[in-house]
């Protein structure tokens, strides 16, 4: 990002790298021209570890979701024990979000997806992180499932694959079992614009 750079709001002064290891973090010094006019001179430090997708695989037959188990060590500490029951997510490492999410879906859960529906775009953590976040959806089958999963060994990852009842999922989300803000927020996407709009399986007679 260039020094002086200068827009209607925003007069960038300078840019330092603090850290360029795992990813980037910055400080940048600029002006802010505030709505009264008034320009202040604030420092601001940046995390860019590029951009992201998630994914929810659902069933609406089962009426169920594929979810992740996975060790999280930033989440690690006296409150938490760093696993995080999560939606299946990756960087984008210069693909396309449709591109990366059906690689990485496949690589963390076994299943392999040939339709995937974006449903919406956010800022995870706009104070301090770059990364936008593609959240997808789509639909799956048992027989879909081509492998293990697990993620990859190389890079850390030792994945659990949960297959869980949408009720269920909800449900953990309201005990806090389920605190992962990307997971919440397309549970709380498929409830309201997936589930709710289909049928319940009708109960099966007993003969």
């Amino acid at each position: 990002m260039p020094a002086e750079q200068v827009s209607e709001h925003v007069r960038i002064h300078q840019v330092e790298t603090l850290s360029d290891d795992w990813y980037v973090l910055r400080k940048t010094t600029f002006d802010y021209r505030r709505r009264d006019g008034r320009w202040q001179t604030l420092t601001r430090e940046t995390y860019d570890r590029g951009h992201g997708a998630t994914i929810l695989l659902y069933n609406l037959e089962r009426r169920s979701v594929i979810l992740i188990r996975q060790f999280r060590f930033p989440c690690y500490g006296p409150r938490h024990d760093g696993f995080l029951i999560e939606t299946p997510a990756g960087l984008l490492d210069h693909a396309s979000a449709e591109q990366r999410i059906q690689a990485e879906v496949e690589e963390e859960t076994g299943y392999r997806v040939s339709a995937v529906r974006k449903v919406f775009e956010a800022f995870m953590s706009p104070g301090s992180v770059t990364e936008r976040l593609h959240f997808f959806v789509a639909e799956y089958a048992p027989a879909a499932r081509v492998g293990a999963g697990g993620g990859l060994a190389e890079e850390g990852e030792d994945i659990e694959v949960l297959e869980l009842p949408m009720q269920q999922a909800m449900a953990m989300v309201a005990s806090g079992e389920i605190a992962d803000g990307k997971t919440i927020m397309l549970l709380q996407y498929a409830a309201l614009a997936l589930f709710a709009a289909a049928p319940a399986p009708m109960p099966r007679e007993v003969s």
